[in-house]
């Protein structure tokens, strides 16, 4: 399969999309899992209510975020996929941040959560027909193919790890005995 191309997707897409690596999507997608959830393993119950300020998500709010777009991107690839044209409704991250409380969830529960939806997502995309990639529809009133949608579940991943990385798992070292 090839990547998308930019007519997929609406071109600030791209800026996640292009890091992607080279390979076959579904592969990718499974071969992240085992990745990001060791990385996961190193933020303890306690360390997963950090915010690198005030103002910023916690851990636990990253980790739903992440779930959250998942299902998001994932939904909008069953539509297209299975031939539905209605548009769909754009996404507010911030609403639904607000409104999952993650804080209040325990940190092994939104992990394990992820890990099932992007078992989810594997299998979906593993079952579709050649044909189904190529399908578009419009969702945020942005072009998007389903083939840029599964690359969007991998890209959205790394985009977030180096964020995890860069902002919060410093402070959290620093902060560990």
């Amino acid at each position: 399969m090839n990547r998308p191309d930019r007519t997929e997707a609406a071109a600030y897409y791209f800026t996640y999309i292009d890091r992607v690596p080279d390979g076959d999507i579904c592969e990718l997608l499974a071969e992240q899992l085992p990745t990001f959830l060791q990385l996961t393993r190193r933020v303890s119950e306690q360390q997963s209510l950090h915010r690198y300020a005030p103002d910023k998500w916690s851990i636990r709010d990253v980790m739903n975020h992440l779930t959250d777009c998942e299902r998001l991107f994932i939904s909008r690839a069953f539509w297209f996929a299975r031939g539905f044209d209605t548009p769909l409704p754009s996404f507010d991250q911030l609403v639904a941040v607000s409104a999952a409380q993650a804080d209040h969830r325990s940190w092994a529960d939104l992990v394990e959560e992820f890990a099932a939806v992007r078992a989810g997502t594997i299998g979906f995309f593993r079952s579709l027909p050649a044909d189904a990639w190529a399908r578009r529809g419009i969702a945020s009133d942005n072009p998007f193919t389903v083939r840029a949608l599964a690359y969007m579940c991998v890209a959205h991943v790394n985009h977030h790890v180096g964020i995890l990385r860069e902002r919060y798992l410093p402070g959290i070292a620093a902060a560990s005995p």
